[in-house]
């Protein structure tokens, strides 16, 4: 299969991109950074962030493309998820309200500080974040789904700008 842009031979196409820490972490100088463990992060004992998945849905496929994002949550819900980290039945927790903090590039508009709902699944699953319906094209991509020349775009985009 070839990149339809550049046209170089495409192996296989990943399916899910992610970034290893909340942007913020990479611009605060390193005697704030707290902590980074896995999911969760903390920056200067009050940024409290999040890693969470943005699942778009691939139409005509029953695959779904994903986006492993950080979002950054109060310190109540911040704790709380923590709490609940392996508690069974943890997925009926109401959402939690937060704000994207990841910065994808690829996109013509920020993604930082979109809006964001934090859906607790079951233990052992990462959450999952639902943008809130605006017209960025993160959001209606979310809503709309994404075609799988898209996902061969972005495939494209991520590979010719790290």
């Amino acid at each position: 299969m070839n990149c339809p842009h550049c046209h170089n031979e495409l192996n296989e196409i990943p399916f899910c991109y992610g970034i290893e820490a909340p942007h913020y972490f990479y611009i605060v100088p390193e005697e704030k950074r707290t902590e980074l463990i896995k999911d969760f992060c903390v920056i200067d004992e009050q940024h409290f962030f999040m890693r969470g998945h943005i699942e778009i849905p691939i139409i005509d496929s029953n695959e779904k493309f994903i986006w492993s994002v950080w979002v950054s949550l109060s310190e109540e819900n911040f704790l709380r998820s923590n709490e609940l980290l392996h508690v069974e039945g943890r997925e009926n927790e109401e959402p939690y309200f937060g704000w994207l903090s990841t910065e994808l590039s690829i996109y013509p508009e920020t993604t930082l500080s979109l809006k964001t709902w934090v859906h607790t699944q079951k233990v052992g699953a990462v959450p999952l974040i639902e943008l809130e319906q605006t017209n960025h094209p993160l959001a209606v991509e979310q809503r709309e789904g994404i075609t799988m020349e898209r996902v061969k775009e972005i495939a494209h985009l991520i590979n010719h700008t790290e």
